[in-house]
Formats: C-alpha cells, structure tokens, sequence
C-alpha cells in the first residue's frame, strides 16, 4: 500500500480555507498513488483550545474527510476536536469538552474513529479536552493500522501493547519546532522496538498562539530505516508499505517474545 502523508500549514480556526486548502492536497496524494491519505493533529482547526472550538461528532470535519474519501476512492484521515455524541457517564462539565479525535474514512463510507489517550498536560490540553479510552486497530487492505496523536508518541508502553497486531503506526501531529530532535528520535524509535512502519505526519508554519511547527514528517521502516522524509514547507511524502515485511523482520529478529509486562 502506497500512503502519503501530506505535511501542511494550517489557518487558524478557519475549517473552510483549510478544506479548501487541504482538497488539493489530498487530490494530489491520490493522484500519486496513495491509498491512504494522512492529514495532521486538528487539521481542521491548528492546535486550539479556545473555548467552543469542539464540533458534533460527523462534525464538518469528519464529513470533509468522509467526502474526500468518497471523491478519490482512498483512505483519508486526521484529527479534529469532537464532542462524542454519548457522554457515556462523564460530568456535566467533561461531557461538554471535545476529544481530539482521530478520524479515518474510508472509500465504502466507514468511518473509523481513535480518541487522544494523553492530552498534552504542559500545553493545558487537559483542560480543554478529554482523553480517550485506548488504542484502536483498523485493517485496511491488509494492513494492520494503529493511530496515535502528538504526545502519545511519548508514551511508549501503549506503542508495545498494540504491537502483536498492528503493522503501520500512524502518529499525527502538531509538534514544536523546539522540539523537533524529540519528534525524530521518538518515530524511528518506536519503529525499531516494535518492528513496525511508523508515519508521523506533522505540521508547518506558525500556530496561532505562536509556536513554531517545523514539519520533520517521515515514514520509518520495521527496521528504522527512513523510506521518505520531508524539512519544513508543504510536501506530500510517500512510501509503500508491506504487512509482509513486518512478518519477515519480526520472524527474522525475534525479539518482541522476550518482552515482559
């Protein structure tokens, strides 16, 4: 499978520039091959946290998704801020707070949905956002696919918990350019220890509370290897992916059975 993970700026809190923006992005993925398309964290929105930036749950965002998806016959996914229809239990006040969201569409009209486990304390995304419940697995074309958002990255048990059925990790982002050697490390990291491919799709340019986004987005092999890396403007970057690959590294180098807890 061919995937593309567009790198791309992001208009804060402007939903419709940035479909406008993002339809030709992903048009041009599809024409490129790819059969899944990746957007990043809050695609839709940049990474906010203003009050009332969550939207209902097939919210305008997941319906862009969902139709670029039906328009290109691909697999389109991203983030975005979404209240859960169920607040299935939670507090007055959580149940109003949104999840970031991963949401994946397919071509058939699935949709498929992996709620951020660890909002970003240090930036406050725990006040603004709930966290999800755990990781979600979905097979696409043969592949095993596991999606991650942003600073679950650093998380590395949840990655080890979800390795004995997942191929691609998927990791969507708006990370600081201050940290971008954490965001580099982290990818090819997690792509070693679990012998799986590893994409991480991050933003560029200024967000609008300021901070800087460098990009860095990359697709990472089983054996750490980098397939396709981007620097810091707009690009599409691609590589195809095997399932079979994973199954040969992991049975040539068997070291997920000696893992413990």
């Amino acid at each position: 499978m061919r995937i593309a993970a567009v790198q791309h700026d992001i208009v804060w809190e402007d939903r419709e520039a940035n479909f406008a923006r993002l339809a030709r992005q992903v048009g041009r993925a599809a024409a490129a091959g790819a059969e899944l398309v990746l957007l990043t964290e809050t695609f839709s929105t940049g990474f906010s946290m203003t009050p009332g930036i969550g939207e209902a749950e097939g919210g305008p965002s997941a319906r862009f998704l969902a139709a670029q998806a039906a328009e290109h016959g691909v697999w389109v996914g991203g983030s975005c801020p979404e209240i859960a229809d169920d607040a299935g239990g939670a507090g007055a006040g959580e149940a109003a707070l949104p999840y970031n969201s991963f949401v994946l569409a397919g071509p058939d009209g699935t949709t498929h949905r992996y709620r951020k486990l660890h909002p970003f304390t240090h930036g406050g995304e725990h006040e603004r956002f709930r966290a999800g419940d755990g990781p979600v697995t979905v097979a696409i074309g043969g592949l095993r696919i596991t999606p991650f958002i942003c600073y679950d990255l650093r998380f590395a048990d949840v990655f080890w918990h979800a390795a004995p059925t997942t191929d691609v990790y998927v990791v969507v982002a708006n990370w600081p350019a201050a940290r971008r050697h954490h965001w580099q490390t982290l990818l090819q990291a997690r792509a070693i220890e679990n012998q799986a491919y590893v994409v991480g799709v991050n933003r560029v340019g200024t967000a609008g509370d300021g901070t800087e986004h460098a990009g860095d987005s990359r697709i990472v092999s089983p054996m750490g290897e980098l397939l396709a890396t981007a620097a810091g403007a707009e690009t599409l970057v691609l590589a195809d992916v095997d399932a079979a690959e994973v199954a040969a590294t992991r049975d040539r180098l068997r070291f997920l059975a000696d893992r413990r807890g």
